[in-house]
């Protein structure tokens, strides 16, 4: 009979603490991580339903985009605990999913297994630029009145979709857009969804985008669908099951690379990894700023391998078939609850993991019922606007079109590329060339040989 050792099991697992919290460690201690870690996902989670429901409009299935949001989110989360030992919690990107679904697959017509290819070859360009110093010299060289404004752009790009999914934006031949019928049930169940999502955030509730969907999704049941096929929620078979095979393999495996190289591969792959780059650079400092570990020089230990992290974490969620992984400034919540070290990722890694097991409510979750958390997630994003400098005009145009072509050309590639051009353009012919970085110049030149190639 094989006989345990429980005291040699008792001090690996205190040498593992150890080394997670990069010091000795008290239960109470301990303790604090692991609610650190359950309040991050809570504040979250939404992102399960949300990411299912905005690339399914791709034509992926709902339940295997889930699976893999949540198994990507898990294994990414947990290898940040574990290599870079820090509180910060990684998901696919609100954003860069929408810049996905209906830029590049439904915008420029392409299958969603080529844009999983941009993806993966984006996350690949991240590791590398994440090892080696270009990375630092890109970052650097783009003005910060526009990385300022594309958080801005991207924000109300989100919040225009949602306000598109929730019938309150509609199409319009005559105005392009104009207003839906906000009297519709379906529509009144939307703006409910989105003042009482704002009155638990208002009222600091953990988790309060969660509560939201959830809270939608039930009413749902009693609210009649706008094309008459039933109520919006439907009831499901099940709430609990096993991930099959089958269902996994709807999505696993299937980017093609060669397809993402053939078509766009300048455009739109810079625009995930700019986006990428600069969404985890400003996030990752944010929540350095936080935990106060930022350093004179603007740095913190071990920040290389924070990036690391979620380049390898793009690379898989391409592999599982999800959009690009990226740190979640949600992690501030789990910051705030005393969360300090590797231990509080670990553990929202594992409620991601567990979760793969709900597959199920992904199905009867409306759009609806995730059209609030895309408006409020703008509203969010929108916080930098207030610090873009309104006294240069040179800054500040650039800014502006960077914002505002975003939302109007659905489309956050052209956001950038007319930020980055009217920069350039701005400072020559002001006669401020000095001030033109040589990124910015080959940057420019790359979009004006874009256009000459012509748009797809």
């Amino acid at each position: 009979m094989v006989k345990i050792d429980t005291g040699l099991m008792k001090n690996k697992f205190k040498n593992v603490i150890s080394f997670l919290f990069a010091r000795q460690s008290s239960s109470n201690e301990i303790k604090t991580e692991i609610i650190a870690g359950i309040t991050t996902f809570m504040t979250m989670a939404y992102i399960l339903f949300v990411n299912a429901n905005i690339l399914s409009a791709t034509g992926m299935s709902k339940n295997a985009v889930m699976i893999a949001t949540a198994l990507s989110a898990g294994l990414t989360t947990i290898l940040m605990g574990i290599y870079a030992r820090y509180p910060f919690a990684l998901a696919p990107g609100m954003g860069i999913n929408a810049y996905f679904a209906y830029s590049v697959c439904i915008g420029m017509n392409l299958p969603w297994q080529v844009a999983l290819g941009a993806v993966f070859l984006d996350g690949v360009l991240f590791l590398i630029l994440s090892i080696l110093p270009v990375r630092e010299a890109i970052v650097k060289g783009i003005p910060l009145n526009i990385k300022y404004a594309v958080s801005v752009g991207i924000g109300l790009f989100i919040a225009f979709i949602g306000l598109n999914h929730a019938g309150i934006v509609v199409p319009s031949k005559a105005t392009t857009v104009t207003l839906g019928d906000i009297t519709s049930q379906s529509v009144l169940l939307v703006i409910f969804g989105l003042f009482f999502t704002g009155l638990l955030i208002s009222k600091k509730v953990k988790g309060s985008l969660l509560w939201g969907i959830v809270a939608t999704t039930v009413l749902g049941f009693f609210v009649k669908s706008p094309d008459g096929t039933g109520n919006l929620t439907k009831i499901p078979e099940r709430i609990f099951a096993l991930p099959s095979l089958n269902m996994l393999s709807q999505t696993f495996g299937k980017l093609d690379i060669v397809g993402a190289m053939k078509w766009g591969f300048i455009s739109i792959i810079f625009t995930f990894t700019f986006v990428d780059m600069f969404d985890t650079i400003g996030t990752v400092i944010g929540l350095a700023s936080k935990l106060k570990i930022i350093d004179k020089d603007g740095s913190f230990p071990r920040a290389g391998r924070v990036l690391i992290c979620d380049a390898v974490g793009t690379i898989l969620g391409s592999v599982l078939g999800t959009s690009t992984v990226t740190t979640y400034v949600e992690s501030a919540s789990g910051i705030g609850e005393g969360g300090k070290t590797g231990l509080t990722s670990i553990t929202v890694g594992v409620l991601f993991l567990l979760s793969v097991f709900i597959w199920p409510l992904a199905g009867i979750v409306p759009q609806q019922a995730t059209a609030p958390p895309l408006i409020i997630v703008g509203l969010l994003m929108m916080e930098p606007i207030f610090k873009i400098n309104y006294e240069d005009t040179t800054e500040v145009l650039p800014a502006f079109l960077t914002m505002l072509i975003m939302p109007l050309t659905y489309s956050i590639a052209n956001g950038l590329i007319f930020g980055i051009m009217s920069w350039t353009i701005m400072k020559l012919i002001t006669g401020r060339i000095k001030e033109i970085s040589p990124v910015m110049v080959v940057l420019s030149l790359i979009f004006v040989l874009y256009f000459m190639k012509g748009t797809h």
